[in-house]
């Protein structure tokens, strides 16, 4: 296995009773705080009078953004940094999922500098500097409230891209699983998904590693599998939210990966999908995650499927390891389209054929795409796509 440098400079308030501390972190890095949200959900439920009520008791001053998009927008990302220049704005206070974090990640970013926000992700401008962000979560999928990451999409091109900085951590994170009671079912199968896919596409790899981190891969796994089910029956049951929400801040804050080189595979294939189509993020990797494990399946990985089947769903262990590693992949399928109900195919989405080519060389950037299961080129990326119709 490869060195690596691990640290996450990310304060975490985990629970119900949290909230009182808000002010206290905002108060921090100045007086001058822009609320970002999204369309309006955290009113109908209550989370916005609160939050003002406790900005208002630090006697700190309100700005407001609201109307960032799913997949949002390098447009929301532009005028929410000209906010930020024009009021001179001290902190940014995400509340919402992974879209509104990201956005406010790119506007602390593009705030702090003179060029383009899009630069930072189309020309890998470096982050020099950002506003401080702190993080109220109400979804359970990107682990955006605890990573250094953001995807951005700019519609006028049809591109979605993944941009990262340590500059870009959030400051503090305040994870209440009581804010994502009233997700819907579909919202929390596709986050559901998404936790999945940040998980297998690190545990799928055919690099050495540490034990220890595919065992903690497979208990954040068996997570999913046990409380996702449980959270579609009972919305508001308390054990369900919390496992999934911390599940997913540990699936992509860089912990599983341990030194490997090779992490992402569905994911920027799926990028160019919702770049296009602008489907749900979660919903593209459950079609596409089980097709691109029986497309790399053979003799050489078989083993990790083996690992995966016997460990995560239990399958019997003195099957034949092929058997193990298809009846893995079927078990999967069960989860994402039966237990959490989401469509199967691209044909049910509305994604055709007529873009495979294109949305494959994107996704490969005209040349292969290294994934932990080996390297993809475009004629591979465009079988995948065929098995997912």
């Amino acid at each position: 296995m490869r060195d690596f440098i691990y640290e996450i400079p990310v304060k975490v308030y985990f629970g119900r009773e949290q909230f009182g501390h808000l002010g206290q972190e905002l108060s921090r890095h100045g007086k001058k705080v822009l609320l970002i949200y999204g369309g309006g959900s955290i009113k109908r439920t209550g989370l916005y009078d609160k939050v003002v009520s406790e900005i208002e008791k630090a006697d700190l001053k309100l700005y407001e953004y609201s109307g960032i998009e799913p997949n949002p927008r390098i447009d929301s990302v532009r005028k929410g940094a000209q906010l930020c220049k024009e009021e001179h704005i001290d902190v940014l206070l995400a509340v919402g999922g992974g879209s509104t974090i990201d956005a406010a990640k790119y506007m602390a970013a593009a705030a702090c500098a003179d060029c383009d926000p899009w630069d930072f992700l189309e020309k890998k401008a470096p982050v020099k500097e950002a506003l401080p962000i702190v993080t109220i979560l109400t979804l359970a999928a990107t682990g955006s409230e605890m990573d250094a990451c953001g995807v951005i999409s700019n519609p006028e091109t049809h591109d979605k891209i993944v941009g990262m900085s340590p500059k870009l951590f959030p400051k503090a994170s305040f994870l209440d699983p009581t804010n994502t009671y009233t997700v819907s079912a579909y919202q929390t199968a596709c986050g559901a998904a998404d936790i999945m896919s940040h998980v297998i596409e690190t545990y799928f790899n055919m690099e050495d590693g540490l034990y220890m981190l595919d065992c903690f891969m497979e208990g954040l796994m068996q997570t999913v599998v046990k409380f996702a089910p449980v959270a579609l029956r009972d919305p508001e049951n308390y054990e369900a939210r919390a496992n999934l929400m911390w599940a997913s801040s540990w699936a992509i804050n860089g912990f599983i990966s341990g030194g490997r080189s090779h992490l992402w595979s569905c994911h920027p294939i799926e990028h160019e999908l919702s770049a296009i189509y602008d489907i749900t993020h979660g919903l593209g990797l459950a079609i596409l995650t089980p097709r691109w494990m029986e497309y790399c399946l053979n003799e050489r990985t078989v083993s990790k499927y083996y690992q995966f089947g016997t460990r995560v769903f239990g399958i019997d262990a003195s099957l034949e390891p092929m058997t193990v590693a298809r009846k893995s992949i079927e078990l999967l399928s069960e989860f994402f389209f039966k237990t959490l109900g989401l469509k199967s195919t691209f044909t049910e989405v509305g994604i055709q054929k007529k873009d495979f080519a294109h949305m494959a060389q994107k996704a490969c950037e005209g040349d292969v795409l290294q994934s932990g299961l080996g390297p993809l080129k475009q004629e591979d990326i465009e079988k995948i796509f065929e098995m997912c119709l």
